[in-house]
């Protein structure tokens, strides 16, 4: 099975109107090897690395006779064995609703909860712990600001979206542009697949009402000078989001370095529990926003002619909330916070430029949007061979990778591609992953063309 398309990275050449690419191809020599020469990381590093993927069970297992090689952190993270520990415990001992009762369960529980509000507040260094809402994830946590702006949107505004952003972060704008008449307009990529800033900048002429950001593509894993766009979409005075799913396992945040009004992400990208998202938002705008969802938990007063909403963070916090999967978050940040150093995160970098490399070095393999400077993701496909077979073929070597648009098929468009592959690395993932990867890659490359 083959698919129209076989782009080669950074060779995208937009029309006039930039709304399509057109992309050229072009082949690295079909006898090209993996490059056996390239060294990584020192031993220490190695010895670091070894240290915290003890810490994962899921990742000491055997699928059909060969070890896991897990690459696919970027859709969702393994857990390491204090994140399992931490909500096994709550479910064993203390298992009871936050904030209602008056019995001791209650109280633990409640203790626990708050808790990683706090820990939230010091990660991100938010100013006020009541800046921190939880949720069900990123796709819930850009609703709560979509819907909740409804009333700061009137027909005409303008709302510029990230033109390589999940569909998280542009599904949740078309409705709210469908619900006041705003329009929506992408920020297009240039040429290298980067968010084009002198296209950003005519853009923001028109003065936006909301700039909806990615800080990290999940399908290229390209970087967005988030700060500088921030700054930039602020002057204008725009009202910014950004979508930091891609980001913060990889990442040290400073959501007030960042400037923006607001900031997303998911625990289960982040070596914590699924269920489990996190909405930031600088508390002045946050409190204006109107409740997705009401009912319990969430008010200060009912009565059958009127309801009167409680104050932050409850006002956004409707019903009983993921307790468990909130304590599991905060193991999860205690892992990072120990555990991702300055010397992991080089460690990473060197990962991805080393797949990268290895990549080329293979030849008839095409990649995306490519850089030194990107962050845990490679997107490639093999020839004109469909991904999903691709996929399929080294799932049967046990190795996992993510295959199809990537919930991003406007960037996929724009790429003329109907999908690609895409290898994502975590704080676990180790040369020895990578050399696995190619080789199986090697093999269905010999099987396929």
């Amino acid at each position: 099975m083959t698919q129209a398309a076989s782009p080669t990275p950074n060779t995208v050449t937009h029309t006039a109107t930039n709304t399509m690419a057109d992309i050229e191809t072009s082949h690295a020599s079909a006898n090209a090897v993996p490059d056996s020469t390239v060294t990584l990381c020192s031993s220490e590093a190695e010895k670091q690395n070894a240290q915290i993927r003890s810490q994962f069970p899921a990742l000491h297992q055997m699928l059909d006779d060969y070890p896991l090689c897990y690459l696919d952190t970027a859709a969702t993270s393994q857990k390491p064995q204090m994140v399992l520990d931490a909500m096994a415990q709550f479910y064993a001992n203390d298992n009871a609703n936050v904030h209602r009762a008056a019995h001791q369960l209650s109280a633990r529980s409640t203790l626990s909860y708050e808790k990683v509000r706090d820990q939230l507040q010091q990660f991100l260094k938010a100013e006020r712990r009541e800046e921190i809402i939880f949720s069900h994830g990123t796709t819930e946590s850009i609703n709560l600001v979509a819907f909740g702006l409804t009333t700061h949107v009137s027909a005409g505004d303008v709302i510029l979206i990230d033109a390589a952003a999940h569909h998280a972060n542009i599904v949740p704008w078309q409705e709210l542009a469908k619900r006041t008449g705003a329009v929506i307009k992408p920020i297009p990529l240039d040429q290298a697949c980067r968010l084009d800033v002198s296209a950003y900048k005519t853009l923001l002429e028109l003065k936006p009402k909301i700039v909806a950001l990615c800080h990290v593509s999940n399908a290229l894993g390209t970087v967005n000078p988030v700060a500088q766009l921030v700054q930039l979409a602020k002057a204008q005075g725009a009202i910014t989001l950004v979508d930091g799913a891609q980001a913060v396992a990889h990442l040290t945040l400073d959501v007030t370095e960042i400037n923006c009004d607001f900031y997303v992400f998911s625990g289960h990208k982040m070596y914590g529990p699924t269920g489990i998202g996190v909405l930031y938002g600088r508390f002045d705008l946050l409190d204006t926003l109107a409740p997705l969802l009401t009912g319990g938990e969430m008010i200060k007063r009912v009565s059958f002619e009127a309801t009167e909403f409680g104050s932050l963070p409850n006002r956004l916090e409707a019903g009983t909330p993921p307790i468990a999967e909130v304590i599991g978050l905060g193991a999860a940040i205690t892992f990072l916070q120990t555990e991702l150093t300055p010397q992991v995160q080089a460690y990473e970098a060197e990962l991805v430029n080393y797949l990268q490399s290895q990549l080329r070095a293979l030849g008839e393999v095409h990649l995306y949007g490519a850089f030194d400077d990107n962050i845990g993701v490679v997107a490639f496909n093999l020839a004109d061979e469909h991904h999903q077979d691709v996929g399929i073929l080294l799932d049967q070597q046990g190795v996992a990778v993510r295959c199809g648009h990537h919930c991003a098929m406007p960037l996929m468009q724009s790429l003329n591609l109907k999908g690609c592959c895409r290898a994502s690395i975590g704080i676990y993932t180790n040369k020895d992953d990578i050399d696995r990867f190619v080789a199986a890659l090697v093999s269905v490359k010999d099987l396929l063309l």
